[in-house]
């Protein structure tokens, strides 16, 4: 089993027509079609993190609180 990935458009009527090539003329193939939309958040333009994926969930506003003292980290382990 292989993936082929194409990027196509359809025509002014709004059919999509595939031609993959594959290999030896007269081969039975099993075909799966997935297809979804190209929108903004799928280009490569756009990075791989989904639209308001760093957007706060929240915030602190009361002053009256603080991060406790994290401590000390361990030395490291000296590898050979």
């Amino acid at each position: 089993m292989q993936t082929i990935r194409v990027l196509e458009k359809t025509g002014k009527d709004g059919t999509l027509f595939l031609r993959i090539p594959l290999g030896p003329p007269e081969a039975e193939y099993e075909v799966l079609v997935v297809v979804q939309p190209r929108s903004a958040a799928t280009t490569p333009e756009a990075g791989s993190w989904p639209p308001g994926y760093f957007d706060l969930a929240g915030s602190i506003d009361d002053e009256t609180f603080f991060r406790h003292p994290q401590g000390e980290l361990p030395p490291p382990v000296d590898l050979e």
